[in-house]
């Protein structure tokens, strides 16, 4: 693939952001990440995000997005609120409004500033939990305006928009990175490091893809714990 210069990745220390960054490694000269700090439920996970960016030599830029966690009720910026799957087809507890809009219009600011063209965030529309600023649609039309608010040519990549999580384990071993991966990130709403809680949404469906990734690769005699 074509190397660009330079990337900024929209990281969470999780298993889709954190394949994202080796992603970047493999495709891009220069790499950095940011982290947003929003008083999500578990500050571990800003804590792994350091640490995996520190791991892999890449820079890693903090910011408070504090604001974020007074304008909205959830459960991941309320430890009181359950943490639950939509009924009747709204969206689950864990959808925090506007947070995918920020955090990429921050990046852009910071990409700008570090003459940085290329962004790119872990969103996906394929297991999304029908989170709407996960959607394709939103992110190219949010490419557009701050590239029309800025007067700079971002591109937002979305290495896993169409991909699920079972093509996304797929994707980390093909990038040498699926061992470190499965142990390394936070993905659990619970702050479990790794395999994660088994219980929470995220890592239902992180699980459920691993599961499906090691029965395509080995037969189905690997089992998750």
């Amino acid at each position: 693939m074509f190397k660009y210069e330079k990337a900024l990745v929209v990281f969470s220390g999780g298993q889709d952001s954190t394949t994202c960054l080796f992603w970047a490694l493999k495709n891009y000269d220069h790499v950095e990440t940011v982290t947003f700090d929003y008083n999500q439920r578990h500050n571990e996970e800003i804590e792994v995000a350091k640490k995996i960016a520190e791991d892999l030599g890449v820079e890693n830029t903090v910011i408070d997005m504090s604001l974020l966690n007074q304008l909205t009720s959830n459960a991941l910026t309320r430890s009181e609120i359950e943490i639950k799957d939509g009924e009747d087809g709204g969206l689950p507890s864990t959808f925090v409004d506007g947070r995918n809009h920020l955090f990429l219009s921050f990046a852009a600011i910071m990409a700008k500033a570090k003459a940085i063209q290329n962004i790119i965030t872990g969103v996906c529309e394929t297991d999304f939990s029908g989170y709407p600023d996960c959607r394709d649609m939103f992110v190219k039309s949010l490419n557009v305006t701050i590239n029309l608010a800025m007067d700079y040519n971002f591109v937002i990549h979305t290495p896993l928009m169409w991909i699920d999580k079972k093509e996304t384990w797929a994707l980390a071993a093909e990038l040498g990175a699926f061992e470190y991966i499965r142990e390394k990130t936070l993905t659990c709403y619970n702050g479990i490091v790794g395999d994660g809680c088994g219980e929470c949404p995220a890592c239902k469906l992180r699980n459920e893809g691993l599961q499906k990734f090691l029965n395509e690769q080995e037969g189905g005699m690997q089992r998750v714990e």
